[in-house]
């Protein structure tokens, strides 16, 4: 019956060549219930299992008893082995097998057809999955819910997140806090009405640094209009917005300078008939600053012999095919005062791809006065030969100046016909050549002194004149020869002059010694570097004085207390001793970080110096003879005492250190009067100088000019930090002062390091006694994250006589307090996970206004705080704490 229905059939005998026909390729399977009911259909049920995803075989099962489950229970068991089965009854018609087997025979074409589709599908994702890693730019896709199933390996090479991590939402990750939840609601909305997708956002770069990137996706629909997802890319576009801003900045500059010149800047927009005039320009037409205006009001103001011209000139600058430059003179009759002016006006059309012209935008300036005087100068021409004469003077007094601007300008310059001979060369391009124009005038100009013996250089002169000659302008950097031998940078250019068929006529040569430039933009990235450098080394500062603070505290607690025998006296004082050279080392870094503000008061320098004698002698030892030289009378200094002595100090040890087999060291003080701009490093004014000079190994160029490096030293290792100098050079910039250092190999070195001084006279000294301790000093809120900070100060407020209470964070004080805490006094870190030590006390003084607090950091500068709250910086000792306490306490008494 099949084969006369023209379906091609192949009866099988049994399972074996059933599923030979299977593997063949088989489009469906018509088989009786009583050959199902016998075989062992494991094989089927396998191969059916088997399957691929695209692939559901038909099958028709002739039964005596239908595929009800009344009539016949087996057909549970059929429909669960063969999958997708039709049950046919006996006794059937022909016209119904056929017509079961042609439906199979369709849907067995169908499932062909939708593999092919699911091929294809999964190989042009494969296409662009390999396309989308090698584009240059950031690639990514996602499905209709808006899950990110792909990025590009530029996008991860770019944020430098792992692979796969911008998968799904993950892409968020790497956008700026700030813009985060703007890009995900843009996308999100975006998504949901099913519509194309853009935003700007600021996107983290693998290093950290954000970038302005356009994050942009066209939505993909299938044929039958059914939404699939985005594709998108992400481009960089930070340098783009940098350039709008200067643009912007220059656009406002040349209206300023309009404005101040009396030059108006107007505006047509063709497609919206709107006209853009300022009130210089308004005024030209006799028109009031507050009045608006059209392009009907510019015609109609124009003077009837002058319109048809203007209206020419305009119409020309808007076609597409001339596209000339408007440049017209015309009178103005005034709209509201009717008076005549005279207007010089220039524009340029402004036209789309495809030469629609959009726009007309120029500038005006009111030549009434220039027009007058015209009108009076050709009252003057009765003589003409006096007129001839007066103008080949005025030529001839032109070239002069031209010859003596030409001869005069800093940078070099050169004439040169096209084929590259010297026609004319500048006094200052001769001068630092070390020749005379004579000797190469209509010589080739690769072949003149500062070329010469450097063939690479002559082959690129050479091949840069024919691209001037070419039209092109040519610009690069050479290293050139002056007289002397004096070696330069030039930045190096050629120009090309052309006649009105745009042939060349001459070549323009210009040079500028770009040489200080050079080293500036040098200094420039070694400062950076330094900054950077002190970025790190100030956090990292931080963390030391959190480690400090117990370490010290319990120590400070051991030694008054006089724990143990006298072997553990002197290990305390020894571990007391290494955490205060810690301590100092930490200020160091701070200092070099400018991370410890320093505490500039007027310093008596003299009495510095003087108390600072039986420290030097012993830090430099016997062979080293020591000198001190203080001016009398000598002025106080704008300085921090203790930093100073600091820095005295790193820099006897240097010279110590450079003076291994002995010598001499002198300390000298004196006044010193900065005249203006007799130095680049100090400002005019009244400075003490502080000389240290020593008789050591002296240092080579090479090593003056790192001298001043963080972390540089010339010392072996464990021998010194490479710190002590970049410290001091810190101190003097912050101060307002400046360091010098001048040395030879084999002449010793002498530093000066000069600090402002001061208009007020020093204090006197007080001598700090031991803090008072007391009981019932009153109860004191303690909060610090760190436990071990927490539980060392909290034993010091005990020692003093305060009653201690401790909270783990600012949330748990403000907690203890409502829960009713009644306390005297506030003690709290800065930086806790959570609110921060300054909200903290705003939120306790929303309450109590009075109340006495003391801000504990590692940083003694605390952003976001006014100056007169009080503050400690980590570590600190015993005597610190109480003092600070007692300076608090009497404030809040007062």
């Amino acid at each position: 019956m099949l084969r006369e229905a023209s379906v091609e059939a192949a009866p099988c005998a049994d399972l074996d060549a059933v599923i030979s026909e299977l593997n063949a390729g088989a489009a469906f399977i018509v088989v009786t219930e009583e050959a199902v009911a016998t075989a062992d259909l494991q094989r089927l049920s396998e191969w059916i299992a088997d399957q691929e995803e695209w692939s559901d075989l038909p099958f028709i099962l002739i039964t005596n008893r239908g595929g009800g489950l009344e009539r016949n229970p087996a057909a549970a068991r059929y429909l669960g082995l063969l999958g997708n089965v039709t049950f046919l009854e006996r006794p059937f018609h022909p016209t119904t097998l056929i017509s079961l087997a042609q439906s199979g025979l369709r849907a067995r074409r169908r499932q062909y057809e939708a593999r092919a589709r699911l091929i294809a599908l999964h190989e042009s994702e494969a296409r662009f999955r390999n396309m989308a890693d090698r584009a240059p730019v950031m690639m990514w896709v996602t499905d209709p819910t808006g899950y990110c199933t792909h990025l590009n390996a530029r996008w991860y090479e770019f944020t430098g997140q792992s692979l796969g991590a911008g998968e799904a939402y993950g892409w968020l990750a790497a956008v700026h806090p700030d813009d985060r939840p703007a890009a995900e609601e843009a996308f999100i909305a975006a998504n949901a009405e099913q519509r194309d997708y853009r935003v700007d956002f600021r996107l983290r770069r693998a290093d950290g640094v954000y970038r302005w990137v356009i994050d942009a996706a066209a939505a993909r629909f299938s044929d039958a209009g059914e939404y699939h997802g985005y594709v998108g890319s992400v481009i960089d576009i930070d340098e783009r917005r940098e350039a709008e801003r200067r643009i912007q900045d220059n656009e406002e500059r040349l209206r300023l300078a309009t404005e101040a010149a009396d030059v108006g800047f107007w505006d047509v927009d063709i497609e919206n008939d709107v006209l853009i005039w300022p009130p210089v320009l308004k005024a030209m037409f006799g028109i009031s600053a507050e009045v608006p205006v059209t392009l009907e009001d510019f015609f109609n103001g124009l003077h009837p012999d002058d319109r048809e011209e203007v209206e020419e000139a305009f119409a020309a600058a808007c076609n597409p095919h001339r596209r000339a430059l408007y440049d017209v003179e015309y009178r103005t009759i005034g709209k509201e005062d009717g008076i005549t002016r005279w207007v010089a006006a220039k524009g340029r059309g402004r036209f789309t791809p495809e030469g629609k012209c959009i726009r007309v935008v120029g500038t005006a300036i009111d030549i009434t006065a220039r027009k007058a005087d015209e009108v009076r100068l050709r009252e003057l021409n009765d003589n003409l030969e006096r007129r001839v004469t007066e103008r080949t003077a005025e030529l001839s007094e032109s070239q002069r100046r031209f010859r003596g601007i030409f001869d005069s300008a800093l940078q070099f310059m050169a004439l040169l016909t096209p084929d590259g001979r010297i026609v004319e060369v500048n006094r200052t391009a001769l001068t630092w050549s070390g020749i005379e124009l004579r000797d190469i005038v209509g010589k080739p100009f690769w072949t003149a002194a500062p070329m010469r013996d450097n063939l690479e250089l002559q082959n690129a002169i050479q091949e840069g004149i024919k691209r001037a000659a070419a039209g092109e302008t040519v610009r690069a950097e050479y290293e050139m020869r002056g007289t002397g031998d004096v070696r330069a940078t030039v930045d190096f250019s050629l120009k090309p002059v052309q006649n009105s068929e745009h042939e060349p006529i001459w070549l323009v040569a210009e040079g500028r010694d770009i040489s200080d430039l050079k080293i500036a933009q040098e200094a420039l990235r070694q400062s950076q570097k330094m900054e950077a450098m002190g970025q790190l080394t100030g956090g990292v500062a931080h963390d030391f004085n959190n480690l400090l603070t117990p370490i010290i505290g319990s120590l400070d607690r051991l030694q008054r207390k006089g724990v143990g025998d006298e072997r553990d006296v002197r290990l305390i004082d020894g571990a007391m001793q290494s955490a205060e050279r810690a301590r100092t080392l930490v200020q160091r870094l701070l200092a070099f970080a400018r991370r410890q503000p320093l505490q500039a008061t007027a310093v008596d320098m003299g009495r510095l110096i003087e108390g600072m004698v039986d420290l030097v002698a012993s830090t430099l030892g016997p062979r080293i003879r020591l000198s001190f030289d203080v001016a009398d009378n000598l002025p106080a200094a704008t300085a921090d005492e203790n930093q100073v002595e600091m820095a005295i100090l790193n820099l006897a040890v240097n010279a110590r250190d450079a003076m291994r087999d002995g010598g001499d060291l002198s300390i000298r003080a004196h006044p010193i009067n900065i005249a203006t701009g007799s130095r680049s490093d100090l400002n005019a004014g009244d400075y003490i100088c502080v000389s240290i000079t020593d008789t050591g190994e002296g240092m080579d160029d090479a090593t003056l000019a790192r001298a001043v490096e963080p972390f540089f030293s010339t010392k072996g290792i464990g021998q010194g930090t490479g710190l002590g100098l970049s410290m001091v050079h810190g101190l003097a910039a912050q101060l307002g002062g400046a360091l010098s250092i001048e040395s030879a190999v084999g002449s010793g070195t002498r530093i000066d390091l000069f600090l402002p001084a001061s208009e007020q006279s020093a204090p006197d000294v007080e001598v700090a006694g031991m803090p008072e301790v007391g009981p019932e000093r009153g109860t004191v809120l303690l909060v610090d994250d760190e436990f071990l900070i927490r539980m060392s100060t909290a034993d010091l407020l005990s020692d003093l006589g305060y009653l201690v209470v401790e909270a783990g964070s600012a949330e748990d004080a403000l907690r203890l307090v409502a829960q009713g805490l009644r306390f005297d006094m506030l003690v709290t870190d800065h930086l806790m996970p959570g609110l921060s030590g300054i909200e903290l006390i705003q939120e306790l003084r929303r309450e109590r206004p009075d109340l006495p607090v003391l801000i504990a950091s590692g940083y003694a500068e605390i952003e976001g705080i006014d100056a007169d709250v009080p503050r400690l910086v980590k570590p600190f000792r015993l005597t610190e704490l109480a003092e600070k306490l007692d300076s608090i306490g009497n404030g809040a008494r007062s």
